[in-house]
């Protein structure tokens, strides 16, 4: 076992496993740390794990809480529809549930919209916002990546969504090979798999693939982003944005467009990668949230 091993393997140990009932579901998180609480919401298909390596960079700075969004990691598969409104609401709940408040928001993908949703309903709540790979202007057709309209186009099918929704695993297994770049090693593959194994249990995804932007602004997903883009521009709260290249949601456009159109925005560069920087590059993405924090609680 090499020493980068262990010592990432002994920071994940400290980090603390815990459930809470919100409206009937039961919702698992990671903890680590004290102080004003940091929430770090993940993207699909993977769970609060993907923050794994993220989190020791950040401990030291708040209380890092990482959710697992309902049907997702450890969270219980509840009887509701897996909506993004649903999402919305046990997000929000969440967070009344633990008494959250000044908290710095760390959103990713799928994950994000929630959090982006909340931040622009409750600002007097929040200190700071850091987004990653996520849609922050409305979507148009000529606003995707090739990568992320093959995928979406591809899983949009109908034959296609009825995979996703009976077997999920194979899903999971496909897009990870498609966004991580790397192949994952069978223990993380099998803990991103682990909500999916029974037959018929992919409905969180096949929600997320039918309400997914695909740039004809039908989607449930546009009407919610349209909302919060609007707002996100004039929210005077420090904000980071981090993106990849290429790139998976965020093209070079996007960033562009965000210099230009968010107020109060930094943005950081943090290598080559697509969808997955948790995995691709951790320690410099948790480097460069740690040192952003820093520089905003010094301001």
């Amino acid at each position: 076992m090499t020493n980068e091993i262990a010592s990432q393997q002994k920071m994940q140990s400290a980090l603390r496993s815990n459930f809470v009932d919100i409206a009937g579901t039961r919702m698992h998180y990671l903890t680590q740390g004290s102080g004003e609480p940091i929430l770090l919401l993940h993207s699909v298909p993977a769970s609060a794990w993907v923050w794994r390596n993220i989190i020791p960079h950040l401990s030291s700075l708040g209380q890092c809480i990482a959710l697992d969004l309902a049907g997702f990691g450890k969270s219980g598969h509840a009887n509701i529809g897996y909506t993004l409104a649903d999402q919305c609401r046990l997000v929000e709940q969440f967070i009344a549930k633990l008494g959250l408040t000044r908290l710095t928001l760390v959103l990713h993908g799928w994950g994000a919209l929630p959090g982006f949703a909340y931040c622009v309903r409750h600002p007097e709540r929040c200190r700071g916002l850091v987004f990653y790979e996520t849609w922050i202007r409305p979507v148009q057709g000529d606003f995707l990546s090739l990568p992320y309209s093959e995928h979406i186009q591809f899983w949009q099918a109908e034959k296609n969504l009825k995979i996703a929704e009976t077997n999920g695993v194979q899903f999971v297994d496909k897009m990870l090979a498609q966004t991580a770049m790397q192949r994952l090693d069978e223990n993380l593959l099998a803990h991103y798999c682990a909500p999916f194994l029974q037959t018929g249990s992919g409905k969180p995804l096949y929600q997320y693939l039918t309400e997914a932007p695909n740039g004809d602004g039908t989607r449930a997903a546009d009407k919610l982003i349209a909302d919060y883009a609007e707002k996100l521009k004039d929210l005077a709260m420090p904000k980071l944005m981090l993106y990849n290249l290429p790139g998976f949601v965020t093209t070079m456009a996007t960033v562009m467009w965000a210099k230009e159109n968010i107020a109060n925005l930094e943005v950081a560069e943090i290598g080559e990668g697509l969808h997955f920087a948790q995995e691709n590059s951790p320690a410099l993405m948790g480097e460069t949230i740690s040192v952003w924090l820093q520089g905003v609680e010094q301001s």
